[in-house]
């Protein structure tokens, strides 16, 4: 039986909120909650999360930890990829869908 669109998007709301929470418990961002990160944020610089290269890093592994995808430091999509906690979720569904 295919999903359907609003399924789809009770997955993709489940998944964000799942992120924001890796986030928040990799890069020990104790004083946020998952409620305060938009998803449309971007995770670095100002309006976002303000994120760094080496938080990315421990994202990258704490993403390989928790749904077993990997990310390439050389891969020209990261920055497209770790733009923001929708970006992160696409990513993820896609991996799992590979």
């Amino acid at each position: 039986m295919p999903e359907t669109s609003e399924a789809n998007a009770i997955a993709t709301s489940a998944l964000e909120r799942e992120i924001k929470q890796l986030i928040i418990d990799a890069l020990m961002l104790e004083d946020r909650t998952a409620d305060e990160i938009d998803a449309a944020a971007p995770l670095f610089g100002e309006g976002g999360l303000g994120l760094d290269s080496i938080d990315v890093l421990e994202l990258a592994m704490a993403l390989h930890k928790r749904y077993g995808v990997k990310t390439k430091g050389d891969d020209g999509r990261n920055r497209e990829i770790f733009a923001s906690v929708r970006s992160l979720a696409a990513f993820v569904d896609a991996e799992r869908k590979a």
